[in-house]
């Protein structure tokens, strides 16, 4: 079976992921479930910083956070790395708080992968890969940023992802 892919549409561009239901199964339907839902429609990318990440899924152009659905399990002990390309969960400190954020990494960040089943070295779950548009994120990543409303790292100018779709 083919792996299921999801378009992200920006401002910048277009992003292409494939996603990995045989090493993340419960991040992957979670996920699905968010964009199935429209969820991301109009989220922005909040939190970007140059050389390490660009996250979105969860917050308003008015710095609100969205109401998600209940936490999941997190799948960081899967194998996969946060490499660059990779496209992982963000969550809160404690590791099985991932909801609906995720994040495109830029740049190879070993420090997020799991290397052990404490709290700290828990990691973060990769579940897809930017397999087009790469230059779009990396793009995005280069914003210029601001501290706002109690978050840092927002984008001077807004980016948003405008729609996110199954791609078939």
């Amino acid at each position: 079976m083919d792996n299921p892919m999801v378009l992200l549409e920006t401002p910048e561009g277009e992003i292409l992921i494939e996603l990995f239901p045989d090493k993340a199964p419960k991040t992957v339907e979670n996920f699905l479930q968010y964009v199935d839902s429209e969820f991301y429609d109009g989220t922005l990318f909040h939190r970007v910083i140059k050389g390490f990440m660009i996250q979105t899924g969860g917050v308003t152009f008015s710095m609100e956070e969205k109401e998600t659905r209940d936490p999941i399990e997190n799948e960081a002990g899967n194998g996969l790395k946060n490499t660059e390309g990779t496209v992982a969960m963000g969550r809160l400190p404690d590791p099985h708080s991932a909801t609906s954020q995720f994040f495109i990494n830029v740049a190879d960040n070993p420090d997020l992968d799991h290397t052990g089943e404490e709290d700290e070295n828990f990691g973060y779950c990769v579940f897809g890969e930017v397999i087009d548009g790469m230059d779009v994120a990396v793009k995005i990543s280069k914003s210029k940023t601001k501290s706002y409303q109690g978050f840092d790292d927002v984008p001077v100018d807004p980016v948003s992802v405008i729609t996110a779709r199954r791609f078939e």
